[in-house]
């Protein structure tokens, strides 16, 4: 595993900024990059009430994949993601990601490819209920 990759879970614990940011942390890094997701109370311009997270049991090997390959293709000193599992309401976040670099430009570039990435590749599905009583799921497959 690169050296580069100082956190990567998924889990049904509250996930912390603090603790993602205190994981890309580093002294040769000139720039930071963050990304939260957060629970939003529509799609498909229909209400959502809540929704679940559910991971395949080799989510975390495809996430490291993706790590891999973002610090593989780019200069990161350091790159962190965290997504959770389980029920979450509406504003709960739902995912984290980060990546530290020596200049700004390569920290919002591999950001932003860690978090497309995660959710084009990393099986992690999204049970959404609507307010009508409607359900749906979507996922990374």
């Amino acid at each position: 595993m690169s050296d580069a990759i100082r956190l990567l879970d998924i889990r049904e614990d509250v996930l912390s900024t603090d603790e993602v940011l205190a994981a890309v942390a580093d002294p040769t890094a000139g720039g930071t990059a963050l990304f939260i997701g957060t629970v939003r109370n529509h799609d498909h311009e229909k209400p959502v009430d809540q929704l679940s997270y559910e991971a395949h049991p080799d989510a975390l090997d495809h996430l490291r994949t993706v790590a891999e390959r973002v610090c593989a293709d780019a200069a990161v000193t350091a790159l962190a993601a965290v997504h959770r599992t389980g029920d979450l309401k509406i504003g709960d976040t739902a995912v984290i990601v980060a990546v530290a670099a020596a200049h700004r430009d390569v920290a919002f570039a591999a950001c932003r490819r860690l978090i497309d990435d995660l959710k084009a590749e990393v099986p992690i599905w999204k049970h959404q209920h609507f307010t009508d009583g409607a359900s749906e799921w979507v996922g990374a497959h």
